[in-house]
């Protein structure tokens, strides 16, 4: 730690906090630090770039039809925007398709090439976010003279597609080394590489070559929605993006922020993880994503401000159904409690909402700490979506149990499949088996990681100010936690339905230290309201309101 406080002249708490995060080289450290556009490693040697990039830009200079491909979620949408407001720059002839959810389901298939891209003279189809796993189509679409670009993040169980190029961070003969890139992250490095392959062929004499730091409000969005880790190329991306937002400059995702009540319009990751990320999910959860992507390219501040308001009402919507599955989930769980015996749920319905089944077994593994399935079905046919836990590889899972499966996709964290409805008991006896033999008893144990014992007379000013300079916080680089003990409080209230603010003291030595604001987030209120807490742990930053900021405690744990 102490190499880490003489190279940054830093406190020793964010020295703890960096030593935690294995920032431990020099050039880690000063990465880490200052996280700009310029430390950005060149994403030319990813594999299939260069083809990818000849294809496009002959795709241009010929005036040939291009479609962008993407997938419906906001990390989808993203990638989407990008390549859309990019290639439209340079004068291409492009246009965009995004499958609705429930209708056509994920990424690109047979029907698409027949029923969309061969009547509507598609020369030339580009991916975003999905396509790995898309053998079929890729194989039609080059049979009907179309050719196919994927660009995806996605594990490739199967071998790749035979597509005229690739690229995917996560192929196995790629050694690039941005296998934690979204699929908006893979987007916007094809076009770092396109813009600089387009200016060697003198592209840009006529035109002013497009900044790309421009569209990192996008991949910042994209990037923190699906929760990869915010380390590495993420860490630069957001960061620079979230400066992007603050510019102000897209009428688009200001209407969003207005929409969220996001005071001050000061965007944080949590903002994006928790508000503008659901909001622009919710248009393909609930409708149909291309709504998203309407609300992003539009100039008009108008329009963006009624489409905003149209996601609210989506996510609303959206709420209220997540949370009649959630307590119906729970309460079947109470009637079979002999479930919660096994290292996995794989639990169907065939009333449940597609569109929000990733959400609601997000709820469940958060209450039960275990990877999750939940599948909808109907008419002999279920559609899945599941979430894991740290040292659980839920795609690995489902790799174990694909002859079960029609399709499957996703990470090790996250993943999608369908699965004919008649399959899905033996489905769920194999994950079980796949779950316990792949894990160890300590994978189920929920663990918090405390970055450092903070007595709140070592809280100052200069010290909030230091912890913001390590945000963008997220997956890969939390927030730092904090523990204190022997805590007091001095008053409290409730404030919205089950929100605790409170004034804390701290007793060191038999003294009382400075007194300091706090909120406990979600207490049960039936419980009582504790007086004294022998130790807690909090998270710690401003609170910004009315133009004014002060020091407050976020309460995670007592």
């Amino acid at each position: 730690m102490k190499k880490i406080r003489d190279i940054l002249n830093c406190s020793p708490v964010v020295a703890a906090i960096l030593a935690n995060r294995n920032m431990l080289s020099e050039s880690d450290i000063l990465r880490f630090r200052n996280a700009s556009l310029s430390n950005l490693r060149p994403p030319f040697s990813m594999k299939d770039m260069d083809v990818a990039v000849r294809r496009i830009y002959a795709a241009i200079k010929n005036n040939e039809k291009i479609l962008i491909f993407g997938d419906y979620d906001a990390d989808g949408v993203t990638a989407t925007t990008v390549l859309l407001e990019f290639l439209r720059y340079t004068g291409a002839d492009v246009s965009f398709y995004i499958p609705h959810r429930i209708k056509e389901g994920y990424s690109l298939q047979s029907g698409h090439i027949s029923d969309y891209a061969v009547p509507n003279k598609i020369k030339l189809i580009i991916t975003v976010d999905c396509g790995s796993k898309s053998h079929e189509a890729v194989k039609l679409a080059q049979d009907s003279g179309t050719d196919v670009i994927i660009t995806d993040h996605h594990n490739i169980s199967d071998g790749p597609p035979g597509a005229i190029a690739i690229v995917n961070p996560k192929r196995p003969d790629c050694d690039a080394g941005f296998n934690n890139l979204a699929g908006v992250g893979v987007a916007f490095f094809l076009l770092v590489c396109l813009r600089k392959y387009l200016r060697e062929m003198n592209f840009w004499q006529n035109r002013s070559e497009p900044n790309l730091k421009n569209f990192c409000d996008l991949v910042a969005i994209g990037t923190v929605a699906d929760v990869v880790p915010l380390v590495d190329e993420n860490r630069i991306l957001s960061k620079t993006g979230l400066e992007v937002i603050s510019s102000g400059r897209r009428p688009g995702v200001n209407a969003l922020i207005k929409a969220c009540g996001i005071s001050n319009n000061v965007v944080r990751t949590e903002d994006i993880a928790f508000r503008l990320g659901p909001r622009l999910n919710a248009a393909g959860r609930m409708g149909h994503a291309k709504t998203a992507v309407r609300l992003l390219t539009t100039d008009d501040a108008e329009t963006a401000k009624q489409i905003a308001r149209t996601l609210n009402q989506m996510n609303q919507k959206r709420q209220e159904i997540e949370k009649d599955m959630v307590e119906e989930i729970l309460e079947y769980l109470k009637e079979y409690p002999h479930l919660l015996r096994q290292h996995s749920l794989v639990l169907s319905h065939p009333g449940w909402h597609e569109g929000v089944l990733g959400i609601v077994a997000s709820k469940i593994v958060e209450r039960y700490y275990r990877p999750v399935i939940l599948i909808s079905t109907r008419n002999g046919l279920g559609k899945g979506s599941g979430r894991s836990i740290p040292g659980i590889d839920l795609h690995a899972g489902l790799v174990a149990c694909s002859d079960d499966l029609q399709f499957f996709g996703g990470h090790s964290m996250a993943a999608g499949l369908t699965i004919k409805a008649d399959n899905v008991s033996q489905f769920q006896e194999h994950f079980e088996t796949a779950v316990r033999e792949a894990s160890e008893p300590g994978d189920f144990l929920q663990t918090i990681s405390i970055d450092y014992e903070l007595d709140f007379d070592n809280i100052s000013d200069e010290l909030i100010d230091e912890l913001e300079s390590l945000a963008p916080y997220g997956e890969g680089n939390p927030e730092p936690l904090f523990i204190a003990r022997n805590i007091s409080v001095a008053s409290s209230k409730i404030v919205g339905e089950n929100h605790r603010r409170m004034t804390l003291r701290q007793q060191v030595s038999g003294r009382s230290t400075k007194a300091i604001n706090a909120i406990h987030f979600n207490i049960d209120t039936d419980k009582g309201l504790r007086q004294h807490f022998d130790q807690m742990a909090f998270r710690l930053g401003w609170n910004r309101w009315n133009g004014r900021k002060t020091a407050q405690l976020i309460v995670e744990e007592i």
